[in-house]
C-alpha cells in the first residue's frame, strides 16, 4: 500500500486542493495527516480530505493535540526505539479517555525512529537517537518486541527529509521477524527507492516530504505500488 502524509503545516490552501486533486486522480490506499511538529490545526484539512476523496484518512499525531476525531483511523504511536517515556506510555494516557470517548478507532503501532544520515525534527521534538542506519540487529530485536507487547504494526521511519532511505537489507531482516504488517517511510523520494522498499517486504510505504516538492511523483509512485 502507499500511504500519502500530508502536514498540516506545509499542506494548507491552494497546495492542499493540488494536493487533493492528484489524490483522487491516482487513488494512493491511505492518506495520513499529521508531523512531530504541527503547529496549524489538524481538524480542517481531515475535514476537507473527508470531503473531497474517498481515500482512508489516518492520523499520524506527534501530539495529543494532532487529534481530528473526523478521522478513520488513528496511529496509536509508541516509540519503542527510544527510551522517552512520555512517547513510549504518557501522551497515550492523556489522550485515551476523549479517543475512547469519541469512538476513534485505533492502531497500536510500534514507532521505530531510524537513522536516515541527517537530523530530523522527529529526533530533536522527541529527544530520541535514532536506530544506527547499520544496526539491523536492534531493529529486528525492537520490532520484534514491540509485536510481542502486542502492537499490531512496525512502523520504521528515517524521518521527513531524510538524506538516506532505510537500507532494503535492515527492512528484509526485520520483515523475516514479524507477522504483523510493516510501514517504512522517510528518505522515499525516487521511483527506485520506493521499489526496494517493496521489493525488501514493506507492506506500507509513506511518501509527503518529495511529493510537496513534486506532486507529479505521485503517477509514478501508485503505478509502482500497484505492480509490487
Amino acid at each position: 500500500m502507499l500511504a500519502l502524509l500530508i502536514d498540516p503545516d506545509k499542506c494548507r490552501d491552494k497546495d492542499l486542493e493540488k494536493q487533493t486533486h492528484l489524490i483522487n486522480i491516482y487513488h494512493p490506499e491511505l492518506i495520513l495527516v499529521g508531523g512531530s511538529l504541527t503547529t496549524q490545526p489538524v481538524d480542517p484539512v481531515v475535514e476537507y480530505l473527508k470531503q473531497h476523496t474517498d481515500v482512508p484518512v489516518v492520523l499520524y499525531p506527534g501530539h495529543p493535540s494532532q487529534v481530528s476525531y473526523k478521522a478513520d483511523a488513528l496511529l496509536f504511536l509508541s516509540m519503542i526505539s527510544g527510551r522517552n517515556a512520555e512517547l513510549l506510555i504518557g501522551a497515550h494516557v492523556t489522550a485515551a479517555p476523549a479517543i475512547r470517548q469519541n469512538r476513534l478507532e485505533t492502531i497500536p503501532t510500534g514507532y521505530m525512529l531510524i537513522d536516515g544520515g541527517s537530523p530530523t525534527s522527529v529526533e530533536y521534538i522527541s529527544q530520541t537517537r535514532p536506530i544506527p542506519a547499520e544496526k539491523n540487529d536492534i531493529a529486528v530485536a525492537t520490532a520484534m518486541a514491540g509485536e510481542m507487547l502486542g502492537l499490531r504494526m512496525i512502523y520504521m521511519d528515517a524521518g521527513s527529509g531524510a538524506k538516506n532511505a532505510i537500507s532494503a537489507d535492515m527492512i528484509r531482516r526485520v520483515k523475516e521477524h514479524l507477522q504483523s504488517p510493516l510501514m517504512i517511510g522517510g528518505g522515499i523520494n525516487t521511483p527506485e527507492k520506493l521499489k526496494a522498499a517493496f521489493s525488501a517486504g514493506a507492506d506500507i510505504v509513506v511518501v509527503g516530504n518529495v511529493l510537496e516538492k513534486d506532486p507529479t511523483l505521485l503517477k509514478q509512485f501508485t503505478e509502482i505500488t500497484a505492480q509490487s
